[in-house]
């Protein structure tokens, strides 16, 4: 085992996994253009016609297991789909009902609840709010963004429904957050995509989403890429609109990723910090001053947060859905077992272990450790494989971001442990007083 002695609960190790479970799969009641989960369907050959369920038996052995396989003071399950509100509210009383069987004396269970709202009504809401679940909802922004890409499966857009829902879940006062695709046209919308966040959905806590998919995302699992498909950073091919692009239309470039993130992080260091919690920029706040990273993503390990099908098929990570990825069953094997195994272990410290030369030498390695795997299908301009494609945005967004960022936790009394204007570098870099003067020659 890779593991090492770590914090204590209750006299012994303490234990933390996570699963992603999608008790309804890849079903789903609506069409969303740029989905990556919809074509699972056809890869782990659900039967024709027939939207998957996890049945009562998987359901609560893996309940039991997933409380068993952990000792922490606090559990929480997520659930994701596909839609898991389409299975009812029946289902996730269940649920509950479960949950509190196996609950131990002196732990809290949480649950959050991935959806795209359309089906949440009065009775759901009630529901949520009764059991102190945190419901994520998918929404891109204003409706003519939102509508563009989120459509049923008639093709009209679902705006209004989600709206609606926007509403049940304040007047319930449901805990909530919302998380915003950013693709080929809302990265290039970006203060009126977060401005009708904050002002319009008021959304409690905002998460972005770059949307990265390669062409042959429906078939071939990260890693698994054939080498003439790797292009160098720059070449032309990399950006969406180009018509040789490996490449969805609909995805991000790397460029539009870096100019959002800016754009939205003037608005929110100018405007709303203290405020309004921006996921990606409080995450960057706690690593500029030294902590990890809360962020799979941008982490330095990952494999912590694997994915569970209605079968109780278990995979590596939710991006990680492939046959290639598989690692058990809970019918089969124990959920603990599988999380801690040494060949999931290898595969969330691959993530630093594997960085290319290129990333290993820049100045913001610490801020995203070249993000998430499964983005790392270019090669650098030396042509080594393996780096993120969108590293040229991170890498713009972060050198912008650094100053601000070291500002902040100046004002607030804080150390800054990274970045080009770090304490150890600025304290031998210039005296006192010319280094008030670069970060406090105005209040912002």
């Amino acid at each position: 085992m890779l593991i090492t002695q770590g914090p204590q609960y209750n006299g012994k190790a303490s234990k933390r996994l996570h699963v992603m479970a999608k008790p309804i799969g890849a079903a789903c009641n609506i069409d969303c253009t740029y989905c990556y989960y919809l074509s699972k369907q056809d890869l782990l050959e659900y039967k024709k016609g027939c939207s998957p369920q996890m049945d009562e038996d998987t359901l609560e052995t893996y309940i039991r297991q997933y409380i068993e396989g952990q000792n922490t003071p606090e559990i929480i399950f997520s659930w994701q789909g596909g839609e898991p509100t389409m299975l009812g509210v029946d289902y996730f009383r269940k649920i509950v009902e479960l949950q509190k069987k196996y609950q131990p004396q002196g732990i809290v269970i949480s649950n959050d609840l991935q959806t795209n709202g359309t089906l949440l009504n009065d009775e759901w809401c009630e529901f949520l709010a009764q059991n102190n679940f945190l419901v994520g909802l998918s929404i891109d922004g204003p409706e003519m963004l939102h509508n563009a890409y989120r459509t049923n499966r008639a093709g009209r857009g679902t705006f209004k429904q989600v709206m609606a829902a926007v509403e049940l879940l304040h007047k319930h006062r449901v805990k909530f957050a919302t998380l915003t695709c950013i693709n080929n046209l809302t990265s290039k919308n970006p203060l009126e995509v977060y401005r009708f966040l904050r002002d319009e959905v008021r959304s409690p806590q905002i998460q972005f989403i770059p949307i990265v998919e390669q062409k042959t995302f429906r078939t071939t699992a990260p890693q698994k890429w054939k080498p003439q498909e790797q292009l160098r950073q720059g070449d032309k091919r990399l950006h969406p609109w180009h018509k040789n692009a490996v490449v969805e239309p609909w995805c991000v470039s790397a460029e539009g990723w870096g100019d959002f993130l800016i754009a939205v992080f003037d608005e929110w260091v100018q405007h709303d910090i203290g405020n309004v919690f921006v996921q990606y920029f409080e995450a960057s706040v706690e690593t500029w001053m030294g902590r990890k990273n809360p962020l799979c993503t941008l982490g330095e390990i990952c494999g912590k947060g694997l994915a569970m099908e209605p079968n109780g098929d278990v995979f590596t990570c939710d991006h990680y859905v492939y046959p290639d990825y598989r690692v058990g069953n809970i019918h089969h094997q124990k959920l603990d077992e599988m999380a801690y195994s040494e060949a999931q272990q290898k595969f969330g410290f691959a993530k630093s272990r594997t960085l290319t030369s290129q990333c290993q030498q820049c100045d913001y390695q610490f801020a995203c450790y070249g993000e998430c795997p499964k983005n790392r299908f270019i090669r650098t301009k030396d042509g080594e494989p393996g780096l993120n494609y969108l590293c040229a945005g991170w890498k713009k967004f972060f050198s912008h971001a650094d100053k601000a960022l070291a500002l902040v936790l100046r004002a607030t009394g804080n150390p800054v442990a990274h970045g080009k204007f770090s304490d150890a570098v600025m304290k031998n870099a210039m005296p006192k007083t010319a280094l008030r003067q670069l970060f406090f020659p105005t209040r912002f």
